[in-house]
């Protein structure tokens, strides 16, 4: 048994042994209810879920073979129930929950594909259902949850079959489909132990050569570094240190940090298709959680991967500090979050399977530990004091867990880091962290201190760790400061966490030795009066509401944020021994008692409250008592009402306002102090009695609202269950009787459960005799009241009756006294009975059982509740009739309704605001489930016995809350009694009230009765519909009604319940008369929301039936709403876009349905293809929306083998549909208006740089509403294009595929005669001046060319292949992007992932293969190029026939040809058109080598053959760099005068540089679209280029050669090629050039950064060398540029290179200075030796930026006696200095230590500012 249902009161323990029992019932009605044959039983079964769910939050133990086979039918269930997304949606969720509870002791096998075709069926397939988009979002996060709880149970060979299933998805890594494969392999596939033979050292090769096929992909590194990760956790047998190298260089690239100077983030990032990325991963950024995981899980003994764990974090530390913050701070600070969450699942993983002797090899021993802390505590060390807040949270917790790894490593540094903090104080919130940091430690300080741990011998570092908790403790008091709430709330955690570890305080024998030193009276003292002036000085954060009274808490930051002050109180005050509380009480007493404190008046009650709760005899006495005399002496005189009589003159006295806030103040702390008092109260029954009572008839709303908390507390008091003595420890059973005993909730501890206060019988005598007082005796007055003004009206229609004055004030109190009590007692007073269908009103107290809950004990009886209902039905019809304006008594009357019928909702609410409050649980209390402290490991979290026994009280309310709360779904013969119907009606009227607070608590509470009851919402739903209809309906009932009807309950009813939904729909249709603005904003609202939470329409519109729910009632609704949507004239255009709407969602559901005549599908289809010429730009934009979903497009297509496959009915739906469409198409006309009213559509701004696709456009003349009706989730989902944007055209790209789509669709169903009809407007349009004109041409021909219908090929050879070639060679160039987007759609390879050759795609390709004429401009030449580019890109490399082959050869000798041509804009045309050529023809030859196209073998080895295109572009390119430089030197010798045009006398060199311009255009297309994987020799090749051409006389070819390098440097090379790169950079280094030079130190800084796991430590010698050879340089810039790239070196983690070369450099630079010192030897050395040396020690200096290593003071001194040298040695060693004094002045108060006297003085001497080092 679960601890929190163990420690249930003792009545609530002994009801859930029935649990069990009751769960075994519910899953034999769910087997009963579900019929494979019948797939709608699934919704009978739907009622059984939130049932399952209560089993699986209350922890219950159930029997496991009713849990095994409750989740078999679930999934049977799931996997009929196609098409129905809601019960997928929740059968799904429930499957989640119960995997995720009981998964690992069940028995399964699920399989796998029934999953897959459920997610292709719904979100993947074209045309996707009517559901809106909430929906879907909720059925996709569903099923992958789905498919991730039940990828362990996937029997053997599964993962075989997915690999197979998704792995020719990714043969072409430029398509789409790429990024799907990798999404669902990543969700598929499964590491279970059954399919571990399938993972091998060989399959992870292949998976990361696929992984390096699409580099600086975030989407495709996410999905992939996912699946390694899990990989490298459960399966053990792969040998991982081949991998390494190439594993952590991609971990280290995924953070995109900046690099000396460069960009924080890639400049080109490859995108994604939005639905892609939104289905398959919710958040883009780096995948920390992923890369943390794969680190933790390759730890192991032997491995290498801790040097390479090492290393990464010694290049990523710096980017913690809070200098280097930006937007890379989330990504690190998820890492660190979740090393230590991975590496903390690790240890308690390998702690609780210790006896595994397979595994024990692997598990981390004490050196591994420790190694990963050390690095773990670099991170920590620079991130503790960031500014970014959840950094620096994050940190405080991993040190709380490392504490408990390793103490002797982990607890030494939060000791520094705190004596640190208060040394320096540089700010406070470093202060606070430091607090913090100490609280979450305080248990691993105490248990280290106290237990003989084997790590810690020492006994002075045991008494330092205690030195560190008195000195908190005494700090502590200063930080209770009301002007800084961090760090008084820092400091209340920390005072929680000491004292939550001890169990008792005061007791001197055997105590703590820090608490003797402490002094612990004179440390209460002090803290109390620092306390009492802190509540002093406090001021509420927010105006106190002068209506009703809803909380007690006066909104200050003790209270409102955070639940740190009271447990700080309740752990203090309950641990105190008995002289030590008697002490503080009697300090407490004397203030309560003499202070006044409207301010705190939460705090000061709390403050009593847990004084009470300690000790509740001493406390009522000194705390309880005297205030409650203060009360009933103050109230006695006062003026007061007497409600009793009715003669009473209406004379209203008032409270002077400095009593009634005393009264008010005493009478509130009162109603908080007495919570947990229980049998004490008995003492003062009278007192309490006559006390309220005097407060409820003072002449005060502030004093009644305080009786009101009194009352309601004190009726709790006497009735509830709650937990006594929470905070009084129990032994521990460490050996340490100081040290408290913490627990686990995960096991059942029978020795510490807690006492309940069970009420008493005279408890209980006292709350009935407050019940009939101040409840039933209130009920009757309340009557009379409302009676005897009816009667005063009847009899006295000329005056106003006596009573008339006070009566307002008489119903308030009287309604304040009947909802305190029912707040009081809450589920204590029984619920209503049920109305049973044929049994009448039956008592099910007994019979009915789900499971156990109980919030106190039974007072009163369920007629009581009845009688109340009939009462207050009585009230609120007489305040809507007389006293509808006052907004008081109507929000009282509802919350007593709401306190009546809505039975445990009180303890829902209770429930809800205390796990609010838990989420803030602190790290202070908690204790790792692994701690190596003590080496005992438990099973979960630990937690002090106080916090356990809380969780305990809350789930015991929460499981009241919900005991009865499902009875009706147990029993369909259950309606609600009769005393809900009038509550229900009364909830009603009051939501469609006229003020607006009125409304919104009516609906509340209305929403929850109509959720619990589901009978009453068809009721609801006609009445609100009616009054929508109603032109005469006031605006506050029409934005009521609205209000009402967008509850899910009500939208989800509406999906069963055809009237309703009829209701619904001609209700909301016909509210168009309403004029008011706000009224119309929520009726759009409404509808808005309607079609997002859309999920289908009832069944029963199917069946035939006599009712209006029929298909009767279905065919009439159809017809009235067809009348309205064909309306345009008479009607406001939302209305008539409504109606659209409501007929295209109501057509899309009944499509499949045979009962359905095949008219409608026809009718509605015809109607939208009108609409698409309509007035309206949103009716157009909608029906582009419908007739993508309706137009199926299968009639007249080549091959079609759907058509072959359709059912005879779907054949005459297909004809009805033709001959409509036909009809419609054959108008005259037709298409050339449609093409006229869709031009409106395409909207240009000159602005608009990237106009979003698909459908999305026009979106300037739509509001965010419009937009919600018109478009669906996604337009549909295999969006177009398929492969990746990235090609950047003239301008935006205004192309509509969704327009294209509808025309291939029409031809599709109407065949050629929609040719026809559609050539004389193409004509006209595609040769128009207007480019939106030209574009929707461009929709229509790229629809038509990829329709492949009979009779295409024709058509292309009469007059469409004459159109197109008229486009490639008409001057005009503004509309090249859409004529570009028209080829590439007709190109568009077809079928899901794009394989399928179209028709026509040879035919358009030799089109464009045709040579231009000879006078054509070059725009036409590059818009040619621009065309072959964009055809080329959706061409599929790995399966291209020989013709295509023939043709990439062809136009590769033509574009070489052409490399040098004379147009800047042909040259970038041509480069870009090479990059995707090349890269095509390279992915051909790799799929031919690995034996795909055996029948065109002579075309593979003659395109094999031709390869050596590459090496000669890289031999030309070194050539032509080289006469670039030459030429450039020489061009720089020449006279101005001798120059021609382009700066060069020689053509040759023009050649030159226009082909390297083509080279680097190339090049850079490369990198940026992805493709470079396939070009990496000629990457190589050119990388001499691109450093040496940096600086040339020729601006362009310079500008292109540093785009080239920006790029270069986030490339990171795999070998072979980084061997090559390698000697480039060497030789680059060592140029003649200076510029040279100088470029390839700026290539070399990120290069050994994003190579530094792959180079071996022979290449990186040879780099340091060159470097070191690089300080001495001739050329000053050069010399400085090397030095900083040393610096940035040595913080690179080769420690062994540094080391050397500091030595060295140290060495060098004392034998310089000892030369200079010489005498005539100045002039020996040369300038640049002497500046090398001093740069290779300011490089030193420089790469240490924050600590103080033992080297470094002699190394800076050093460096400073250079001062005196000239410039530039004597700038350096100032700049230097001036640096390293910057970087450390934080904590320079310490670091000087390190230092000598002599050594500040020399340091003092190199700056004026000496403040620093004095």
């Amino acid at each position: 048994m679960h601890l929190y249902n163990g420690w249930l009161p003792p009545e609530v323990v002994e009801e859930t042994k029935r649990e069990a029992e009751s769960f075994s019932a519910v899953v034999r009605s769910v087997k009963e209810a579900w019929r494979p044959e019948d797939s709608d039983s699934v919704f009978s079964t739907l009622k059984w879920i939130s049932v399952i769910d209560l089993f699986v939050r209350a922890k219950s133990v159930l029997n496991l073979e009713d849990v095994n086979t409750l989740v078999e039918t679930g999934v049977e269930i799931f996997n009929a129930s196609q098409n129905k997304l809601y019960a997928q949606v929740r059968w799904g969720r429930i499957l989640v929950k119960l995997l995720k509870k009981h998964g690992k002791k069940l028995s399964l096998k699920i399989h796998w594909r029934p999953f897959y075709d459920t997610l292709m069926k719904t979100h993947f397939k074209r045309n996707t259902g009517p559901e809106g988009w909430r929906l879907r979002q909720r059925h996709f996060e569903t099923v992958t949850s789905l498919v991730r709880s039940c990828r362990k149970f996937f029997p053997l060979g599964s993962a075989s079959d997915i690999w197979a299933e998704f792995r020719p998805l990714m043969e072409n890594p430029w398509h789409n489909s790429s990024f799907e494969g990798s999404g669902f392999l990543k969700l598929f596939l499964t590491m279970n132990s059954e399919n571990e033979d399938f993972y091998s050292s060989d399959q992870i090769r292949q998976w990361l050569e696929l992984w390096e096929s699409i580099p600086n992909c975030q989407f495709w590194d996410i999905q992939w570094t996912a699946i390694i990760a899990r990989c490298i956790k459960h399966c053990k047998a792969i040998d991982w240190e081949y991998f390494l190298p190439a594993l952590f260089t991609r971990y280290l690239n995924m953070f995109e940090v900046p690099v000396s100077t460069g960009n924080g983030s890639y400049p080109f990032p490859l995108e994604v298709p939005r639905n892609t990325r939104f289905l398959f991963s919710s958040k883009m950024g780096t995948p920390a959680k992923s890369i943390a995981k794969s680190i933790v899980y390759l730890l192991k003994p032997g491995s290498s991967s801790q040097e390479h764990f090492e290393r990464l974090a010694f290049l990523l530390e710096q980017y913690y500090h809070p200098s280097n913050g930006g937007r890379w701070t989330y990504s690190l600070e998820r890492f660190l979050r979740y090393l230590i969450i991975s590496f903390q699942k690790r240890l308690q993983h390998e702690q609780l399977n210790a006896n595994d002797d397979k595994q024990v090899a692997l598990y981390l021993g004490t050196p591994e530990r420790s190694s990963f802390v050390k690095v773990v505590l670099k991170l920590i060390n620079r991130g503790q004091y960031s500014k970014n807040e959840s950094l620096s949270e994050t940190v405080a917790v991993a040190t709380s867990v490392l504490a408990y790894v390793e103490p002797s490593l982990v607890l030494p540094f939060i000791a520094s880091r705190f004596q640190l903090a208060l040394e320096t104080m540089t700010a406070t919130h470093q202060l606070k962290t430091a607090v913090t940091s100490v609280a979450f430690v305080g248990r691993a300080l105490f248990l280290t201190a106290l237990l003989a741990s084997p790590q810690l011998e020492d006994l002075q570092v045991s008494d330092s760790f205690m030195d560190i908790l008195a000195i908190s403790l005494s700090n502590a008091l200063l930080g209770l400061d009301a002007n800084d709430p961090p760090k008084t709330l820092a400091t209340m955690q920390l005072i929680g966490s000491i004292f939550s570890n001890l169990t008792v305080v005061g007791d001197n024998e055997g105590g703590p030795a820090f608490l003797q030193n402490l002094a612990m009276s004179e440390w209460l003292d002090e803290f109390f009066c620092r306390l009492f002036s802190l509540l002093q000085h406090l001021e509420p954060t927010s105006i106190v509401n002068e209506g009703v009274q809803t909380s007690i808490t006066s909104g200050t930051f003790l209270v409102e944020d955070n639940p740190y002050y009271f447990c700080m109180l309740e752990i203090l005050l309950g641990k105190l021994s008995k002289p030590l509380f008697n002490q503080v009480l009697k300090k407490i007493s004397r203030f309560v008692n003499s202070n006044i404190l409207p301010g705190a008046t939460a705090e000061v009650g709390l403050l009593c409250c847990a004084c009470v709760h300690s000790n509740p005899e001493d406390s009522a006495l000194q705390l309880i008592k005297p205030i409650l005399h203060s009360v009933i002496s103050s109230l006695q005189g006062t003026p007061a009402y007497d409600f009793g009589r009715s003669d009473v003159s209406s004379i209203k006295a008032i409270l002077s306002p400095a009593l009634e806030t005393a009264i008010e103040f005493h009478l509130k702390v009162l109603a908080i102090a007495i919570s947990y008092v229980g049998p004490q109260l008995l003492h003062y029954k009278d007192e309490l009695k006559e006390a309220i009572t005097s407060a409820f008839r003072a002449s005060s709303w502030k004093v009644n609202g305080a009786a009101d908390h009194l009352l309601r507390s004190l009726l709790g008091s006497l009735v509830l269950y709650y937990p006594v003595e929470q905070y009084r420890s129990l032994t521990c059973q460490l050996g340490i009787s100081i040290l408290e005993e913490w627990g686990c909730s995960k096991y059942e501890d029978y020795n510490s459960r807690p006492n309940w206060h069970v009420p008493g019988k005279e408890e209980l005598s006292l709350a009935n005799e407050l019940l009939d007082f101040h409840f039933q005796a209130a009920l009757e007055a309340l009557v009379d009241i409302c009676q005897r003004k009816a009667h005063v009206d009847a009899g006295q229609q000329q005056g106003i009756g006596p009573l008339a004055g006070n009566e307002k004030e008489h119903l308030k109190v009287t309604l304040l006294r009947i909802y305190s009590s029912l707040q009081g007692v809450m589920s204590c007073l029984p619920d209503m009975r049920p109305s049973h269908i044929s049994k009448g009103i039956i008592d099910q107290g007994k019979s009915f059982f789900l499971i156990a809950g109980s919030v106190g004990s039974v007072v009163g009886c369920p007629e009581m509740r009845e009688t109340a209902a009939q009462y207050i039905h009585v009230t609120c019809r007489y305040l809507l009739k007389e006293r509808s304006d006052d907004s008081i008594l109507l929000i009282l009357i509802i919350r007593i309704i709401d306190a009546l019928a809505n039975y445990g909702s009180l303890e829902y609410e209770d429930w809800s605001n205390h796990v609010q409050a838990w989420k803030l649980e602190s790290a202070s209390i908690i204790e790792p489930p692994c701690n190596f402290i003590t080496n005992s490991h438990a099973l979960g979290k630990k937690r002090p016995r106080w916090a356990l026994i809380d969780k305990a009280y809350m789930h015991n309310t929460w499981r009241a809350s919900q005991s009865s709360y499902h009875k009706f779904r147990i029993d369909a013969n259950l309606c609600p009694s009769e005393h809900m119907f009038p509550l229900m009606d009364d909830l009603l009227d009051l939501s469609l009230h006229n003020y607006e607070t009125v409304r919104s608590h009516a609906a509340r509470s209305l929403s929850k009765m109509l959720k619990r009851w589901p009978p009453f919402i068809a009721k609801s739903v006609l009445t609100t519909s009616k009054y929508l209809r109603d032109p005469n309906t006031p605006e506050h009932v029409v934005l009521g009604a609205c209000a009402i009807l967008a509850t899910q309950t009500v939208l989800r009813h509406l999906t069963v319940d055809a009237v309703s939904f009829s209701s619904f729909v001609l209700g909301l249709l016909a509210s168009s008369h309403h004029e008011s603005l706000k009224a119309q904003k929520a009726i759009t609202e409404l509808f808005v929301k309607y079609n997002i939470h859309f999920s289908g329409i009832s069944r029963n519109f199917f069946k035939n039936s006599d009712t209006h729910g029929g298909i009767a009632g279905f065919e009439d609704l159809v017809s009235r709403i067809t009348s309205l949507s064909f309306e345009t004239n008479g009607m406001h255009w939302r209305y008539n876009l409504m109606a659209n709407r409501v007929l295209l969602l109501l057509t899309l559901c009944s499509r499949t349905e045979s009962c359905i005549p095949e008219k409608l599908l026809g009718v509605t289809t015809g109607h939208f293809l009108q609409n698409l010429k309509s007035q309206l730009p949103q009716s157009r934009m909608l029906a582009i929306s419908a007739l993508n979903s309706l137009l199926q497009g299968t009639s007249h297509k080549i091959n079609s083998q759907e058509l072959r496959l359709t059912s005879k009915n779907l054949r005459e739906n297909t004809n009805t549909m033709v001959g409509v469409l036909k009809e419609i198409i054959e108008e005259s006309n037709f298409f050339r208006e449609t093409f006229n009213y869709l031009s409106h559509v395409h909207i240009i701004s000159e602005s608009d740089s990237s106009a979003s696709k698909g459908s999305q456009g026009a979106s300037s003349f739509q509001s965010v509403t419009d937009k919600a009706i018109i478009f669906f989730y996604f337009d549909f989902l295999a969006s177009w294009p398929r492969t990746p944007n990235w090609i950047s055209l003239f301008g935006s790209d205004i192309f509509y595929s969704s327009c294209a789509r509808i025309f291939k669709r029409l031809a599709q169903e109407c065949g050629t005669s929609v040719l026809q009809a559609i050539q004389s407007a193409f004509e006209e349009f595609s040769s128009a001046k207007e480019r939106a004109k030209q574009c929707v041409a461009a929709e229509a021909l790229a629809g038509m060319l990829h329709s492949d219908i009979c009779g295409l090929s024709e058509a292309w050879d009469s007059w469409m292949m004459f159109h197109l070639e008229k486009v490639i060679t008409a001057p005009a160039v503004e509309s090249t992007p859409e004529w570009a987007a028209c080829i590439r759609y007709a190109i568009t390879g077809k079928g899901k992932y794009g394989t399928r050759i179209p028709l026509l795609r040879q035919r358009i390709l030799d089109c464009l293969a045709r040579p231009l004429p000879q006078t054509v401009t070059s725009n036409v030449v590059a818009k040619r190029y621009s065309f072959l580019s964009v055809a080329l890109v959706e061409i599929s490399p790995p399966r291209m026939p020989a013709e295509e082959v023939e043709f990439l050869d062809k136009l590769l000798k033509e574009l070489l040809d052409n490399m040098n041509h004379s147009s800047a804009q042909v040259r970038e045309a041509i480069g870009v058109t090479l990059s995707v050529l090349c890269s095509n023809l390279r992915l051909f030859a790799m799929h031919a080598c690995k034996g795909f196209h055996r029948h065109d073998e002579n075309v593979i080895m003659k395109s094999l053959q031709n390869d050596n295109w590459a090496k000669m572009l890289t031999e030309r390119a070194y050539e032509c760099a080289i006469n670039i430089q030459s030429s450039s030197q020489f061009e720089s010798l020449e006279t101005l005068s001798d120059m021609s045009e382009n700066g060069f006398a020689n053509t040759e060199s023009k050649t030159d540089i226009r082909r390297m311009e083509t080279l680097f255009h190339s090049i850079i297309s490369s990198l940026k679209s992805g493709r470079s994987s396939l070009l990496l020799d000629i990457v190589v090749g050119l990388l001499y280029p691109v450093i040496s051409l940096q600086e040339t006389s020729h601006k362009d070819l310079s500008t292109l050669a540093k785009a080239a390098f920006e790029l270069l440097k986030w490339r990171v090379l795999p070998r072979p090629f980084l061997e090559s790169a390698v000697s480039v950079i060497l030789s680059s280094a060592s140029d003649p050039n200076w510029r040279t030079r100088s470029a390839s130190l700026s290539y070399l800084r990120t290069f050994m950064y994003r190579h530094t796991f792959l180079l071996s430590g022979t290449e990186k010698a040879q780099i340091w060398s060159s470097l070191e050879k690089l300080l001495v340089d001739n050329q000053v810039e050069v010399r400085e540029h090397a030095a900083g790239v040393l610096a940035s070196l040595m913080k690179g983690g080769d420690e062994e290179l540094s080391s050397v070369f500091r030595n060295h450099a140290y060495t060098e630079a004392q034998s310089v200075l000892r030369k200079r010192k010489q005498r005539n030897s100045r002039n020996i050395q040369s300038i640049a030796s002497v500046h090398g040396a001093v740069l290779a020690l300011a490089a030193s200096v420089l790469s240490i930026p924050h600590d103080m290593p033992s080297w470094l003071p002699d190394h800076v001194t050093l460096l400073a006696r250079f001062i005196t040298e000239p410039s530039p040695i004597k700038s350096t060693v100032t700049k230097a200095v001036a640096e390293f004094r910057r970087t450390h002045a934080d904590t320079w108060s310490i670091q000087k230590d390190s230092f000598t006297e002599d050594q500040l003085e020399v340091l003092a001497d190199t700056s004026s500012s000496s403040s620093y080092f004095a």
